[in-house]
C-alpha cells in the first residue's frame, strides 16, 4: 500500500510540474517514469500480478488527475500536451458531424490494429519502457479532450458520463497489463533472473486479449450513439 500510495502523489505532483514548466514531452516522462520503476521492481520480485495492478491503478490515476487538472488549469493547457490540440479538434468534429474513423471500423480498426503491433514490439524491445512512455502520452491527449468539454460548458453530468468511453477504458487496461507482461522477458535477461516464459503469464495475456476485442466491439457498437448523445451536450452550449 505504501508503494501505491507513493505511485499516486508521484501522478499528482507530476502535472502541476509538468505544466508548469511547459515542455510537452517533460510532462509525459514525469507521468511514466514513476510507475515503470514500480512495475520493474515488482517484476523482479517475482510479482507480476503486482505489477499489472500497479500499471492499472497508475492509468485509472492518470485518467482523473489529468482529466481533473487540464479543467481546473487557469490557462488552456493545450501547447504543453503532446498531440492535445489535434486530437481534440479531431474530436470535436466528429461530435458535431459524425465524419471521422471514431465512428467507422472500416477505418478505426486498421488504426488500432497498428498501434496494437507497435506497442507490442516496442515494449518486447524496450522493456515496455518506451510504450508505457507513449501510454502516457495517450492518456494525456485523451484527458485533455475530455477536460476541454468541460471547458467548452458542457454540462459536468454529460462530461462524467460520457467524457471518457468505455471502449477506450478496455483499450487503456488491455495495454497497462501487456505493457507489464511484456516487459519481463527483456527484463529477465538483464538481470539473469529466473523466467518461465510468457506461457505463465497466459492469464493475463488472455485478460488483455478481452480488453482489446472489447475496445473494438464496443467502440464499433456504440461510437455511433455516443456521438449524438455528446453533440446533444455541446448543442446546450450555443442556445
Amino acid at each position: 500500500m505504501i508503494e501505491i500510495a507513493l505511485l499516486l502523489g508521484a501522478t499528482l505532483a507530476s502535472y502541476p510540474v509538468g505544466l508548469s514548466l511547459g515542455w510537452p514531452w517533460l510532462l509525459p516522462l514525469l507521468n511514466a517514469t514513476p510507475a515503470y520503476v514500480l512495475m520493474v521492481v515488482r517484476l523482479r520480485r517475482g510479482d507480476r500480478r503486482g505489477a499489472v495492478t500497479a500499471m492499472l491503478v497508475w492509468a485509472a490515476a492518470l485518467a482523473v488527475v489529468a482529466t481533473t487538472t487540464f479543467a481546473l488549469w487557469p490557462s488552456d493547457p493545450g501547447p504543453s500536451i503532446v498531440h492535445g490540440p489535434a486530437y481534440r479538434e479531431e474530436m470535436f468534429q466528429w461530435i458535431r458531424t459524425g465524419v471521422g474513423s471514431e465512428g467507422s471500423p472500416r477505418l478505426f480498426l486498421p488504426q488500432h490494429l497498428l498501434h496494437l503491433v507497435a506497442f507490442v514490439v516496442l515494449s518486447l524491445l524496450t522493456a515496455s519502457s518506451l510504450s508505457i512512455f507513449m501510454g502516457a502520452v495517450l492518456m494525456n491527449y485523451m484527458a485533455y479532450y475530455v477536460a476541454s468539454l468541460a471547458r467548452s460548458g458542457v454540462p459536468f453530468a454529460t462530461v462524467l458520463l460520457l467524457g471518457w468511453q468505455p471502449w477506450a477504458l478496455c483499450r487503456v487496461a488491455a495495454f497497462c497489463t501487456l505493457g507489464a507482461v511484456l516487459a519481463e522477458p527483456l527484463l529477465s535477461r538483464l538481470s539473469a533472473s529466473r523466467y518461465e516464459g510468457l506461457r505463465a503469464a497466459r492469464p493475463f495475456l488472455l485478460a488483455a486479449g478481452g480488453g482489446i476485442l472489447a475496445d473494438w466491439l464496443l467502440k464499433a457498437l456504440l461510437a455511433p450513439s455516443w456521438g449524438l448523445w455528446l453533440r446533444a451536450g455541446l448543442e446546450q452550449i450555443r442556445r
